[in-house]
């Protein structure tokens, strides 16, 4: 799969680097008690501490912490034993202190790694070269007066994860795979939702481009994108802007940009800044981060299966397909929802059929519905005891569509539709074949034609089935036409 972009003078290669900021998920924030519920009515949650208010000490919640260490173990990172939370200044209306406390030369974790699932079937390792923690600054709101700024401090000093990816990515649909990866792993691990609409996964996009087997080229960061499909966007925009800059004799500027994603632009914010325009310096409020060997490992214990693991044994355990399985085990809940449908009730089912039912059935009637799985309005069990009815013979395959679409419809249980409707499947061979018989007197001149095209099959099982309701059971059809028509030629 090739990710060299033509310009007007040859191929080009373009180089990524995500930053990605993961608000983790936690009552409180990353050094105070204040609230961190989304949605609170302006300035509600804010202590003295997030103000900045003259003498306010900060202390570091534990809890946050531990979703930074979950997090790092898995993305199979380095913990670092013992980091350094330091001050970067910088001077904004939403950011009380002038300084946003963060961590820089010693985070609290490492190196890691992230696999992704290329299209072809293929895998990717993007490398990660730290996770950070730092606090989040107010919000500026520049739509609620004509004139004037209103400034919102509610996500003052919320705990966030920055994680920042190795310049390893080449093209905007791997960024696009690797923040859905990334988002799907936080959320299997519980330490952040993901919600990029509410703010609590945002990225930032270090784009450069240069032609193959030449050093880096010039980035520009891209400011504050929330969505998977503006990472994406920003990137094609930003990389063609470059090229054709470089193209047309000109140089890139380091910069950090914001996409306009109405005009399909970027658009200059400020020349880039380098570390040493923050002035870092260790906060002085706040002792190193020491961490216990004992305490990493149980927390390591108590990672729940991730995508990857789960994806390896959904394939040798249940037979299916890797596609099939990418689907599945994109959200734990999907995941979990899946395997409740395949063993419920004291049943192992068949997977593949489990598999069918909840990507297409499911997932179908969800989306019409604009529900997540969540929200599903049946339970695996009861998916899985339509399943039951199917297997058994009481249902057939085509019943079983106007079932399911009841119980989304009612959420009763399919026995009960089955019994109140009397869809039960007819087996009774003396009824079926008395319908065969008469589809056949019907229709000779098909009769005639099905030795030079067996396909004519099909229109006698449609007739049968149409003729009893589509109860009758299609494998004693389909067994009692072959012998009947082999029988009349």
């Amino acid at each position: 799969m090739s990710s060299l972009i033509e310009g007007r003078t040859g191929k080009w290669e373009v180089v990524i680097g995500l930053e990605t900021h993961a608000q983790i998920i936690a009552k409180s924030k990353l050094f105070s008690g204040a609230a961190t519920a989304f949605g609170a009515e302006p300035n509600t949650q804010v202590s003295p501490i997030d103000a900045a208010f003259p003498g306010m000490l900060p202390v570091i919640n534990r809890h946050c912490v531990e979703q930074a260490v979950k997090t790092g173990l898995g993305l199979d990172a380095e913990i670092n034993r013992e980091s350094v939370f330091a001050r970067k200044n910088y001077f904004y209306p939403d950011l009380p202190a002038g300084y946003q406390i963060s961590q820089y030369e010693l985070p609290i974790v490492g190196r890691g790694k992230l696999t992704l699932d290329m299209p072809d079937g293929s895998t990717r390792e993007v490398g990660i070269t730290r996770l950070h923690l730092e606090q989040d600054a107010g919000k500026s709101l520049h739509d609620q007066h004509p004139t004037q700024t209103y400034v919102d401090l509610n996500r003052a000093g919320i705990g966030l994860m920055e994680i920042v990816s190795e310049p390893d990515l080449r093209s905007a649909e791997e960024a696009g795979i690797y923040v859905r990866k990334l988002r799907s792993i936080l959320r299997y691990l519980g330490t952040c939702d993901g919600n990029m609409e509410e703010g609590s996964l945002r990225c930032d996009c270090n784009v450069s481009v240069r032609r193959l087997g030449e050093p880096l080229g010039t980035r520009c960061e891209i400011k504050n994108l929330n969505s998977v499909r503006f990472v994406m966007q920003a990137i094609e925009v930003e990389a063609r802007r470059q090229i054709e800059l470089i193209e047309a004799g000109g140089a890139v500027e380091q910069q950090t940009r914001l996409f306009d994603s109405a005009r399909g632009e970027t658009r200059p914010m400020r020349s880039k800044e380098h570390a040493h325009d923050y002035r870092y310096f260790p906060d002085p409020d706040l002792l190193p981060l020491v961490l216990d060997e004992a305490w990493i490992e149980a927390l390591r214990a108590q990672l729940p299966e991730l995508p990857d693991a789960k994806k390896a044994r959904f394939v040798a355990e249940y037979g299916l397909r890797p596609e099939d399985t990418d689907v599945l085990v994109a959200e734990r809940a999907t995941a979990e929802y899946f395997e409740r449908v395949a063993r419920s009730n004291g049943k192992s089912r068949d997977a593949k059929a489990a598999a069918y039912w909840v990507i297409g059935d499911l997932f179908g009637a969800l989306n019409k519905q604009g529900r997540g799985i969540e929200e599903a309005p049946i339970t695996p069990e009861q998916l899985g005891a339509l399943l039951d009815l199917i297997a058994d013979g009481t249902i057939s395959g085509r019943i079983a569509k106007d079932v399911f679409a009841e119980m989304i419809e009612t959420g009763i249980d399919a026995a009960a539709i089955v019994e109140k409707k009397g869809l039960r499947q007819m087996s009774d061979t003396g009824a079926i074949e008395a319908a065969v018989d008469a589809a056949l007197a019907a229709h000779p001149a098909q009769v005639a034609q099905y030795h030079a095209n067996p396909k004519v099959l099909g229109f006698f099982v449609g007739q049968v089935m149409k003729a009893t309701g589509g109860k009758a059971n299609p494998a004693l059809v389909n067994e009692l036409l072959k012998r009947k028509l082999v029988q009349s030629s």
